[in-house]
């Protein structure tokens, strides 16, 4: 293994990082369905609060995390088959990123809903989407992405 990475210049830390955010982005696809496709039955046991703030989420937010969510796969599978074209879709996916965590922090009272703990996890997508842009621009800096 180590003279496939002395030949091609891929380290392992950027296979782990791959798969770790194929996992993230997946699990970010998997909160979207479920979010989208929650029946009225598991809405209703929601806190009003919650079911409120749901309810007037805008189709534009909605949209916006659809494009972080698939995004973020889409170029996490993309960076772990070696292709360019992770950049755009990672920078697509930040795009999305912004434009949900611009609603949820001030167009709507998420933190109220929330709390302040409510802040921790968009602010923490943010950091995540700004780092798989890097990692995304240094493997093609490389020659890893072609």
């Amino acid at each position: 293994m180590a003279d496939e990475q002395e030949k091609n210049g891929i380290t392992t830390w950027f296979w782990v990082v791959g798969w770790g955010a194929l996992l993230w982005n997946l699990l970010g696809v998997m909160s979207y369905i479920m979010t989208v496709t929650m029946s009225p039955e598991v809405m209703a046991e929601l806190p009003s609060a919650q079911r409120e703030l749901m309810a007037n989420t805008p189709a534009w937010a909605t949209g916006a995390f659809a494009f972080a969510v698939f995004g973020g796969a889409l170029g996490s599978l993309s960076l772990l088959l070696k292709r360019k074209v992770a950049l755009p879709l990672f920078i697509v996916s930040f795009i999305g990123i912004v434009v949900q965590l611009y609603h949820s922090l001030f167009m709507s009272n998420s933190i109220e809903v929330y709390g302040p703990g409510g802040a921790v996890m968009p602010i923490m997508v943010l950091l995540f989407g700004i780092g798989l842009i890097w990692i995304a621009r240094n493997a093609i800096s490389k020659g890893w992405l072609k």
